[in-house]
């Protein structure tokens, strides 16, 4: 058991002090998380302007997005190790420092190359970040109060990667590219100070297996995956078909051997990412609902600035300031989503959320050329508030129904899911909307009405796969709180 849960034999002012403690952990946890996760979505925004300053190609700029997403896929399984064998403070430490060398290598790049590898340092503190906010929130928040700290969790995953283009978009309006790393370096900095200074350990570090052949694996197949998936809207613009179902190819062998070997070495205690987690139904079936909410999520963040600027004609600040209240949105239900999961459970809002955002996805189909403005803020704002009664209900549902020895791992597989999902989303979208596009412009269309046509057939592809998220919430329960050792019984 960890420090901060060997509180019951401990006086009332010792309990309080423990208490105080760990709140103060996952708060500057929780801010920490929140600063990192913003730079996932804040360049897509910046790329036609980084085109012009850095004089590159469009290909090459969309790589500081792709190579962050690839950096986190690669990474993130590794710290289902990390957390087991280190402390909270080092991991900690560690994550901040490589976020704020990153940004810092960022914000003075004298070309693109040196910026690519800004990028790809951010991602790795990143990475290690959310994971460790997850397990420390697993093994420090009791059950019964759970669900208003994951609502918490649901500002940092949902609405940082929202506002990340509203940010980008209105400093860009006023000040070059490299402020988007300026303003966030003292940020950075502030809270790996501060970190430095107050954050403790609150687990109990123990022995463990490093296995080199699985990492290797892990980063062949993860990496592979979000590769191929990033680059699949290359062919329907001329794109190589190699470019992506090569990299896809290799991801899905490599998947396979690595599931093989995790199974082999979780019985011995020595698997990299503990696959046991699956054996949960709630773990399971949150997963899956997660990967369809992910896909809709950052498809339609990627897709909304595109119709918006491409087919309505609003500028990047006008399309941030639109998109800004569905992000306020999910934070502010976040914390009430939370404290209603506590008393109720899951599944009505599960069920509630699933069937509000495949709704609002059916009515983006109708989005066309002629859509008012206000339309697309109302549908954003409302398929927002769908997406924030899911978050949270699923990352305490899946979590919650682990035993706290898999606490790292089931972390672990929930960010490395967000990357996967998020690149089959943005792929998704993408790629349906780019091959409709051509399609109508070889056929005689112009390009405003062949882009909204193939915003509409997008749209119509995430609309059908969230319908699959409806069954899927009637089959997740509240669960009771495994002992360590046991798997949970649903009510």
């Amino acid at each position: 058991m960890t420090e901060a849960l060997s509180t019951t034999a401990a006086s009332p002012s010792d309990a309080d002090a423990v208490t105080r403690r760990n709140n103060l952990v996952i708060r500057l946890l929780l801010v920490s998380a929140f600063v990192v996760i913003l730079n996932e979505t804040i360049m897509g925004v910046a790329l036609p302007q980084l085109m012009k300053d850095l004089d590159i190609t469009a290909n090459a700029a969309q790589w500081l997005t792709t190579a962050f997403m690839l950096t986190m896929a690669v990474v993130i399984p590794i710290t289902g190790f990390l957390l087991q064998r280190f402390n909270t403070r080092p991991v900690f430490m560690a994550a901040m420092s490589l976020f704020s060398a990153g940004t810092f290598i960022a914000a003075i790049a004298p070309g693109f190359e040196v910026l690519l590898v800004g990028r790809v340092v951010q991602a790795t503190g990143t990475a290690i970040m959310m994971p460790l906010l997850m397990t420390t929130v697993m093994t420090l928040v009791p059950a019964a109060s759970r669900g208003r700290t994951m609502g918490n969790i649901s500002i940092v995953i949902s609405v940082a990667p929202a506002i990340g283009p509203t940010i980008s978009g209105i400093i860009l309006s006023v000040l070059d590219w490299r402020w988007m790393f300026i303003l966030v370096l003292p940020i950075a900095l502030g809270a790996l100070t501060l970190g430095a200074a107050r954050v403790r350990n609150v687990s109990t570090p123990r022995r463990t297996h490093f296995d080199v052949a699985s990492v290797i694996l892990s980063a062949f197949a993860f990496g592979g995956l979000v590769y191929g998936l990033s680059s699949l809207g290359g062919i329907a613009t001329g794109g190589s078909p190699l470019g992506a179902w090569v990299p896809l190819g290799v991801g899905v062998g490599a998947l396979v051997v690595f599931v093989f070997r995790q199974t082999r070495l979780q019985h011995a205690e020595r698997a990299l990412l503990d696959l046991r987690t699956f054996r949960s139904r709630n773990f399971t079936f949150s997963i899956a609902m997660f990967s369809m909410s992910m896909m809709a999520f950052f498809g339609t963040i990627v897709l909304l600035p595109i119709y918006m600027q491409d087919v309505l004609g609003l500028d990047p600040l006008q399309t941030g300031l639109l998109l800004l209240p569905g992000g306020l949105t999910m934070g502010l239900l976040a914390p009430l989503v939370g404290r209603t999961y506590d008393r109720i459970g899951p599944t009505a809002l599960l069920v509630t959320g699933a069937v509000i955002v495949t709704s609002v996805l059916w009515i983006m189909t109708t989005f066309g050329a002629t859509t008012s403005p206000f339309s697309v803020l109302a549908a954003h704002v409302s398929l927002s508030v769908g997406l924030a009664l899911l978050f949270t209900p699923l990352f305490s549902a899946s979590l919650g129904s682990l035993r706290p020895q898999l606490y790292s791992h089931g972390s672990a597989i929930v960010g490395t899911v967000q990357q996967l999902a998020g690149a089959a989303g943005t792929a998704l979208f993408v790629t349906v909307m780019a091959a409709q596009a051509a399609i109508l412009v070889a056929d005689g269309a112009t390009d405003v009405a062949a882009t909204a046509e193939g915003v509409r057939v997008a749209f119509v592809y995430g609309a059908v796969i969230s319908m699959f998220a409806i069954p899927a919430a009637f089959m997740i329960r509240r669960t009771a709180e495994p002992a360590a050792g046991e798997m949970p019984m649903a009510h």
